[in-house]
């Protein structure tokens, strides 16, 4: 399995990449929120030695062996909203999701 994004998600990070001159995009959880479980997003400047590396649609995606479990096989996607804009998570370990959707419940 790996972790992919959509057309828009890959256009906006590849604009993110290119503003801060980052190699991958860099996803994670940490133990918090209301349901347990939140995602982190940064850009990557380079690569740990514990990081598994993916590549969609020309993007290089990071997750420490940690975070992998929680994030393997989901899709991710960009939405816009008014004036929020987002990434989302089609996690399919989730198996429940606060009402705000920041964090998740994995069983």
């Amino acid at each position: 399995m790996s972790i992919q994004l959509t057309e828009n998600a890959a256009q906006r990070v590849k604009q993110f990449l290119d503003k801060e001159n980052g190699v991958a995009l860099r996803l994670g959880v940490r133990k918090t929120g209301c349901s347990g479980w939140a995602y982190e997003v940064s850009i990557a400047s380079g690569f740990e030695n514990d990081d598994q590396v993916f590549e969609d649609k020309g993007i290089k995606i990071v997750v420490d062996n940690e975070s992998l479990p929680y994030l393997q096989g989901s899709s991710i996607d960009f939405t816009q909203s008014g004036l929020n804009r987002t990434f989302q998570f089609n996690n399919p370990n989730a198996t429940d999701e606060c009402g705000c959707g920041e964090s998740f419940t994995i069983s």
